[in-house]
């Protein structure tokens, strides 16, 4: 599931509040952000508590309870709410890019909007109390309905590039092999034998969710990047970190079934073949990178590629073998390969300074907040090697990169 941003970017700039709802909004922003955090808090509690399925069989119970996830509501919120009243506020196309595309990949669905409303509204009138007038709600009100108008169309568009209904994209998986990476990852290939060809149309860099059913009778989902896929079904990489993760590596055998969603997710290589990539990475986040480098190797044209990747050791870096036979057939193609390694055990630090780094390439980052927020800021100190565009995928929910 894939479609570019200019349909998005067209909603968006169509997105505009009247003028009344405006100056409400405006007035009340600043109490609003201050106490969004309280309000996503109250807001998933009283959901959740009304509609436990949901947070059984929808929502990931590790990000809930570690907080990330209502981090990520208060970031789109304010953001959305911030780019309708001030105009060189933030762009929110990435962050509402990303959230779509994890939406479709949950099988979320237009009614489910309404369901959000009803509780994130309570949760506002009951944290801010008699601030709440009924002008202040209707204008918060015309606030959610057109970030959810935005991603309801984004998300319609999604899934009809994949021929399905909204929420049609489960499909069941078995575990045709698995295979240790090191102490901590296994790879996993899944086949998918009652839908043959459904990944077949994956665009490098993107991820499935893998829905695992728990003791408790929860089926709890997370995403999973895919290294490889074809007619027969897919590729994915597990480290041992959360919920689901521990279950398919302790409990997962060949020929278990799990449910798996059709590919999604933004961060996608381009298909220009001549534009230099860059492709950085930390820990796990090394998966959409090999990914990326099996469509290169895949495409047979010579192109400019750098692979920075940080890891705790040379041991940990799980797919430090793949990543050098896939770079070693990129150079055979004819390809200008470069790969540059540190190991923050033996505390070294991925320094862009000090590498040979192509100008006007594309860069695809993926990682832990702290290390993209490092190689961001050191990228933006580096003007000789301006990027034609900078393309993120994060670990956790909280899209810090628009508040910067």
């Amino acid at each position: 599931m894939f479609t570019s941003e200019a349909p998005l970017r067209e909603s968006v700039r169509r997105s505009r509040l009247t003028p009344e709802h405006e100056a409400t909004v405006t007035a009340t922003l600043p109490a609003i952000g201050a106490n969004i955090g309280e309000i996503a808090r109250v807001f998933y509690a009283g959901m959740f508590a009304e509609h436990p399925e949901l947070l059984a069989n929808t929502f990931n119970r590790g990000n809930q309870r570690s907080g990330a996830q209502q981090k990520a509501l208060a970031a789109s919120v304010a953001t959305f709410a911030t780019m309708l009243v001030t105009p060189e506020g933030p762009d929110p196309v990435d962050m509402l890019s990303r959230i779509a595309h994890k939406h479709v990949s949950l099988g979320i669905t237009p009614d489910q909007y309404e369901i959000v409303h009803h509780y994130l509204f309570a949760a506002i009138a009951e944290v801010l109390g008699e601030a709440v007038t009924p002008e202040v709600a209707e204008a918060w009100t015309e606030v959610y309905w057109l970030m959810a108008d935005v991603l309801i169309a984004a998300e319609k568009d999604l899934y009809s590039t994949a021929g399905v209904a909204a929420g049609d994209v489960f499909r069941d998986a078995v575990l045709a092999s698995r295979r240790e990476l090191s102490d901590r990852v296994t790879e996993f290939t899944f086949e998918v034998p009652d839908a043959p060809g459904a990944f077949s149309d994956a665009r490098a860099g993107q991820y499935t969710s893998l829905g695992v059913t728990m003791a408790d009778g929860a089926r709890q989902l997370r995403q999973y990047s895919l290294v490889n896929w074809d007619d027969q079904g897919f590729t994915v990489v597990v480290q041992r970190d959360g919920e689901v993760s521990t279950a398919l590596l302790d409990a997962t055998a060949v020929g278990d079934r799990v449910d798996a969603t059709l590919p999604a997710g933004d961060l996608v290589l381009g298909e220009d073949d001549t534009t230099p990539v860059v492709l950085v990475s930390s820990g796990i986040g090394s998966t959409p990178m090999v990914g990326m480098l099996s469509a290169l190797v895949a495409g047979a044209g010579a192109r400019d590629i750098t692979v920075i990747h940080s890891d705790v050791s040379e041991e940990s870096y799980a797919q430090r073998d793949v990543t050098k036979g896939l770079l070693d057939a990129l150079a055979s193609q004819g390809s200008t390969v470069r790969r540059h390694r540190s190991y923050t055990g033996a505390g070294e630090r991925v320094t862009l300074a000090d590498l040979e780094i192509p100008a006007g390439a594309d860069w695809y980052l993926c990682g832990g907040n702290s290390f993209l927020q490092d190689v961001r800021a050191q990228l933006a100190a580096l003007p000789a090697t301006a990027p034609a565009s900078v393309n993120y995928e994060l670990f956790s929910p909280n899209d810090w990169l628009l508040g910067e």
